[in-house]
This record gives C-alpha cells, structure tokens and sequence, in this order.
C-alpha cells in the first residue's frame, strides 16, 4: 500500500511581510520599466504590424526597438532589457514567433494578485535575468541553480543579512548533495571485471555506450572541480537584478519580496504534498479520471496539488487537451479544473471558444470568471449550444453514471417538451447522439417515452427524418 503524506498546514507568512497592497506597490515598481515597453508594443505594435523577427522568440525587430526608444525616451539597450522582463514576467506571451499582451499586463493596474503572480514569474527566471559565467562548467552552473532554493529559504530564516562565506558553505553542502544523489556509481577507480569471463563474448561491447559514460563522468569531474565562491557571486547578483535581496560588503539580505516569494514557493511545496488522492506526478488526463469519484471539494483540492506542482502555462495546455479527447466526463472535470486557475487561464480558454467541441463549455467558464451567477451563466449559451451541451453531458452520465442518473438528466434540458428536444437533439450533430439516445431509451421507465427515444436514434443513425 502507498502511503500518502502526511497533511501538514501551509506555511505562515513570515513575519513583518507588508500587506498584499504594498507587495504589489513594490513589484509595480521593480517592473515599471517592463510594463511600460508592454503597453507600448500593445498600443503601437498591432496584429500584421512589424513588432518582432521570425526567431521563434519574438524579439523585437531593430526598428521596433529604436521606435520604442524615441517614443519613451530610452536607449533600444534598455528597450530590449524591458521588452525581455516582460516576456520573462508574463507581460508579454510568445506564440511562435510574435508576442502578444499577457492577462497580466491587462489586469496590470486594478489586479494586484496579478502583479505579484508577474513577479513571481520574474523571481523564477533569475538565473535567465543576469548572464550567467561564459567561462564556467554548464553542469556546475546547473547545480549551483538547483542549489539555490536551499539557500534562499535559509536566508528568509535569518530574516536579515548573512555573510557570503556562511552562505557559500551552505551552497557546498547542498551541491555535494545533489552530486550524491544522482550519482548511482561513484567516480574512480572501478573493481576490474572478472577475469573468467570469456574474451569471447566482449566482442559485443557497445563502445558507443562506453564513450557516452566516459564523457558523462568527465563532465561531473570537470564540474566537481570547478570553484562554487563565483558561481555564487554571480547568483546573488542576478537575484539582486530581479530585486528578491539586496548584495553588497561581503552579505546578502533577502527584500520584503524576495522573502514573500520564497514563502510562496513554500506554500506551494505544502499544496502539492497535501494531495489526497496522489495524483500529482500524473499527467491531466489520469489526474482527472482519479478524480471523477471524488466529491467537489476532495476534486478541488486534487486540482489545487496537481496545478501546485507545474507551471501553470503547460497545466492549462495539458488541461485543454484532455478536455479534447472523446472521454466528455474529463471534459467537463478539466474545465473545473480550469476554474481553480482562474483568471490566467483565461487567454487561452477565450482562444478555444473557437471550437465547436469545447465551445459551450469555454464560454460558461468565462462568464463565471467574468461574475456572472454560475445558475445564470447558461443564459449565454445560444439554444444550439445548450442542446450540445445536454448531449454531451448525457453521453458523460451514460458512460460513467448510472441509469437513474441519466433518466433524471431529461430535467435539465432548456427544451419544454421530450419531442422537441429530440428534434434538436437530432439537428445538433453531437458525435455521440445515437449512443446517448440509446441509452435513454434503455434507461427510461416509460416504454411509450422509450419508443420515442429509440425512433429519433434509429432517425440518427439512418439519417433519415
């Protein structure tokens, strides 16, 4: 039997942490540059227009930047530092190779929640912020980014400055960890090969196999044998760029952000080993199917642990995929999955109302996020779409619910009477309108109602009237 862990409470704020308003005063002010080039590209830079060049990366072009430049009076230097804390922070979405306004930079001043989530992403992406060492070993700067967590989370402890060399020391041990963990065979020498063996049978050696491994453990020694002190140096500088602590005369101070932030990825630490189900390491689709059994609140919490654990751009992608497939029960628990996003998903649910399949279900999702009542949201279905909708929630209910359940469905759809809603069912064009029919009509006490049901299936199938 797996043990499941243990539930523990969230992390409190530490103390003396400003109130949400003055965090987010902060962060608008670390990224006033970056939203200032956002809203600029936003308001110059329209679709067709020349904003950024066919490198998959959405930079902007030279004339964009010099444009920019003269418009808001900086250098295109600073244009282009603003125009990739802005990409970095979410300001600024890439979609191939053009960009277009992040949900955060619409909600940039009345959400402060969506600030703080930019900065966040901001703090996430130090070490692409400030130019890591040319010079250095990959694989060392490698450990020292995953060393890092261990380092921060120690200085928000001090609550206050710390000398370098204590925090190097700290570095070396977790790094030495890290290289223990993931070496399974140890560097050396190794005990020579049994000299019974047939020299026969060596002929098959894969020598590729051999090379690879040689050049895999010479790179961890060349990384074993590079200095952590500059490695170090250059982390706190590039954490000092994105403003999470301060780094001067030999120490380093977390800032009122940089310690939020750190108590932020704690918290998120907490959600996911809270999982009552354990479904956090699955992909969407099985996360969702462990779910269907749950009940709202138990589902809710999954979905909470199971989005804690992963960025939330590549969760809501996931998300929408499952949502795709032909499984109508995990279309409808993806986009309640989708609702404890929240608003950044919204971007791309908007994106997807395009698309008959999800279409319904898209636009019920943004009319809750925008306030309406979730009793009143169906008014902004059309009639087609609600029937659309009825089907493939019966075809849901006929595939994982039981027949009651299904008879009892009849009650929700918006037509008055059975024989209409038969009629719209059939001109609907639902993939899985004849099974539903079926289903019903096995399902329904009322033979004469059965009879009906059956006919409009047969109807479907046939394509006949």
């Amino acid at each position: 039997m797996t043990q499941r862990p243990s539930r523990r409470p969230a992390p409190r704020p530490p103390e003396g942490t400003p109130a949400q308003a003055e965090l987010a005063r902060m962060a608008r002010s670390r990224l006033a540059g970056a939203a200032r080039v956002a809203h600029w590209a936003d308001a110059a830079l329209g679709p067709g227009r020349d904003g950024g060049q066919a490198d998959g990366k959405a930079t902007l072009s030279d004339t964009s930047a010099e444009r920019a430049a003269a418009d808001l009076g900086l250098t295109a230097a600073q244009v282009r530092a603003d125009w990739d804390t802005a990409r970095l922070a979410g300001l600024v979405e890439v979609h191939g190779d053009s960009a277009r306004p992040g949900w955060r930079l619409r909600a940039w001043d009345r959400d402060d929640s969506a600030v703080l989530r930019g900065w966040v992403a901001f703090f996430d992406a130090w070490s692409l912020a400030h130019p890591e060492p040319g010079e250095r070993e990959a694989a060392a700067v490698a450990e020292v980014v995953s060393a890092m967590p261990q380092v921060l989370s120690f200085l928000q402890l001090s609550a206050g400055p710390v000398p370098v060399e204590q925090l190097l020391d700290l570095l070396e041990q977790r790094v030495t960890e890290l290289r223990t963990e993931r070496c399974e065979i140890p560097y050396g020498p190794q005990p020579a090969p049994d000299t019974d063996v047939d020299v026969d049978t060596d002929v098959d050696v894969d020598t590729d196999a051999d090379d690879e491994r040689t050049g895999e453990d010479a790179e961890a020694q060349t990384a074993e044998d590079t200095p952590l002190a500059p490695l170090l140096d250059w982390a706190l500088h590039a954490l000092a760029s994105v403003g999470a602590l301060t780094y001067g005369d030999g120490q380093a101070t977390l800032t009122p952000l940089g310690s939020w932030a750190v108590w932020v990825k704690l918290e998120q630490i907490c959600v996911a080993a809270q999982s009552p189900a354990g479904n956090i390491e699955a992909v969407a689709e099985e996360m969702l199917r462990g779910c269907a059994q749950l009940r709202p609140k138990a589902a809710r919490d999954e979905y909470r642990a199971w989005l804690a654990a992963r960025p939330v751009g590549s969760a809501v992608t996931e998300l929408l995929a499952a949502a795709r497939g032909e499984d109508a029960l995990l279309r409808g628990l993806a986009f309640e999955a989708l609702r404890v996003v929240g608003a950044p998903a919204e971007p791309d649910v908007r994106a997807v109302t395009d698309e008959p399949g999800l279409r319904p279900y898209a636009l019920l999702w943004l009319a809750e996020h925008d306030g309406v009542d979730p009793e009143d949201a169906h008014e902004v279905l059309t009639r087609e779409e609600a029937t659309w909708l009825w089907v493939d929630t019966a075809a849901a209910v006929a595939d994982h619910g039981e027949a009651p359940l299904l008879v009892r469905h009849l009650e929700s759809a918006v037509q008055p009477t059975v024989p209409m809603l038969l009629d719209e069912v059939r001109a609907v064009g639902h993939p899985r309108t004849v099974q539903v029919l079926v289903a019903l009509a096995a399902a329904h006490p009322d033979p004469a109602l059965a009879k009906a049901v059956r006919r409009a299936a047969f109807q479907v199938h046939t394509g006949g009237n």
